[in-house]
């Protein structure tokens, strides 16, 4: 009976990380969808500013301002699509092992050392005197 539960929660915390992997690439997805909104939107405002209200009509500083935001936006679709797949859930999930390990290593060498420096004998020793 104990078995068929743990079993059931490492199933569950499964489904549970599969969940939250969805999510958060749904929400990555989302704001780049927004971004993408928000860059015409901005964009096309930045030409009427220029030409329909004619501020600083003799240059055409929208076509900097377009271009920097397109590439921001490059940037950030490049992130949620390019980066994701090389450092994705697999490479978060190896770098956790990695930290994790070293974080074992270091405990047992910390161990290491205090049981040398104060062997359990001498400390037993002690509190029976």
């Amino acid at each position: 009976m104990f078995f068929k539960n743990k079993a059931k929660t490492e199933v569950d915390q499964e489904q549970h990380e599969l969940l939250e992997n969805a999510q958060q690439r749904i929400k990555q997805k989302k704001r780049l969808f927004s971004h993408f909104v928000i860059f015409l939107i901005g964009s096309i405002f930045l030409v009427l500013i220029n030409k329909i209200l004619k501020y600083q009509e003799q240059y055409d500083w929208f076509i900097w301002a377009i271009t920097v935001w397109a590439f921001l936006f490059v940037v950030h679709a490049f992130n949620v699509f390019v980066t994701y797949r090389f450092m994705g859930k697999d490479w978060e999930r190896s770098q956790r092992e990695k930290l994790v390990a070293k974080q074992k290593q270091r405990i047992s060498e910390i161990q290491k050392e205090i049981e040398t420096d104060f062997p359990l004998s001498k400390v037993n020793k002690k509190k029976e005197e």
